[in-house]
């Protein structure tokens, strides 16, 4: 995944220039102005805004301290996965036989039957009286995109990434035992950039390797370019292409040089942030592990190696070392 030298022009230069400079002159005038144009540096805000931002980076810190400790959906709820390889559907309940056998006495021995339909699941309760719940609403049939499901005591994820699983999440999980909390680096708004998205002019289709070993299609859709104290920096910016994933869903998977030491070795995530004026905040404080950090039972995209990074990027979320692997 190689990616090309490219610096950004903005779109409303690009136009004053061509109304008054020759074809010849204007590409090497477009040249000459990506080569010496400021990098976005930190997000310059006025003293009020800092300490809102510094609050809300906080809060959510401490709102996804007390999700991982104990909700249906943390990552130490997740006890097993099934993937769906080349089997068109799956059977989950109590008896043996079962593709999935869960031990709940108020599951059916034949509770249902999950098939991948394209980019949805088709769910049916197979033995009378068993139903499943999703979005707060009892029933025995449903289409469903991603998503997940009540069945007894249980969740499941239908995971599809165009690889179908079942993700099995357990309120009693075990591994909620194992909560030791989360570390961060210390918010430093020097690591918050709002900057534009450069456009890739082409974009392609890339493949992001997976920890599972999978080929994920995505698309590239550009670049974010700033600076670390005096470092230069670039990251491709993609957009994976899986059911659920918007068009607009931005995803930046990077490594740095605290990959491994201070932070997950594999790398970590950062979302950008589309602001009102078309530009992003990409705030490194609000870096996070992938949820593989965390279970064996996920399967995460692994950063392009393009998305090295030969800086220490000391913001976001660190590795409390939950799996050593």
């Amino acid at each position: 995944m190689i990616i090309g030298k490219r610096l950004e022009i903005q779109p409303d230069e690009d136009v004053a220039m061509k109304d008054s400079v020759p074809a010849g002159l204007l590409a090497l005038a477009l040249v000459l102005a990506r080569a010496v144009a400021p990098l976005p540096s930190a997000a310059a805000t006025d003293p009020g805004t800092r300490d809102s931002l510094v609050r809300s980076i906080e809060k959510g810190r401490s709102d996804t301290q007390a999700w991982l400790k104990s909700d249906s959906t943390s990552y130490l709820a997740a006890v097993r996965r099934l993937d769906f390889e080349e089997r068109g559907s799956l059977t989950v309940g109590r008896a043996a036989g079962n593709d999935l056998r869960l031990d709940d006495s108020t599951l059916a021995a034949r509770h249902l039957r999950v098939t991948v339909v394209g980019d949805s699941f088709q769910v049916e309760a197979v033995d009378p009286g068993a139903t499943f719940t999703t979005a707060g609403a009892v029933t025995r049939s449903a289409r469903l995109g991603p998503a997940r499901i009540g069945v007894g005591r249980f969740l499941l994820r239908l995971s599809h990434q165009r690889f179908p699983a079942l993700i099995v999440f357990d309120p009693r999980s075990p591994r909620f035992a194992e909560f030791k909390g989360l570390e961060y680096f210390p918010v430093d708004l020097a690591y918050r950039y709002v900057t534009p998205l450069v456009m890739n002019p082409h974009p392609d289709t890339v493949v992001i390797l997976s920890t599972r070993g999978n080929q994920r299609r995505a698309l590239r859709a550009g670049w974010f370019e700033f600076t670390v104290g005096k470092q230069r920096c670039r990251l491709e910016v993609d957009r994976l292409l899986e059911p659920g994933v918007g068009e607009n869903d931005f995803a930046v998977f990077f490594k740095d040089l605290t990959s491994g030491k201070e932070t997950y070795g594999m790398g970590r995530y950062v979302d950008p942030e589309r602001l009102p004026d078309g530009r992003y905040a990409l705030d490194f404080n609000l870096a996070y592990n992938p949820a593989c950090a965390f279970s064996d039972d996920y399967n995460c995209p692994v950063p392009p190696r393009t998305n090295a990074l030969k800086v220490a990027i000391r913001a976001g979320e660190k590795d409390a070392h939950y799996l050593h692997h």
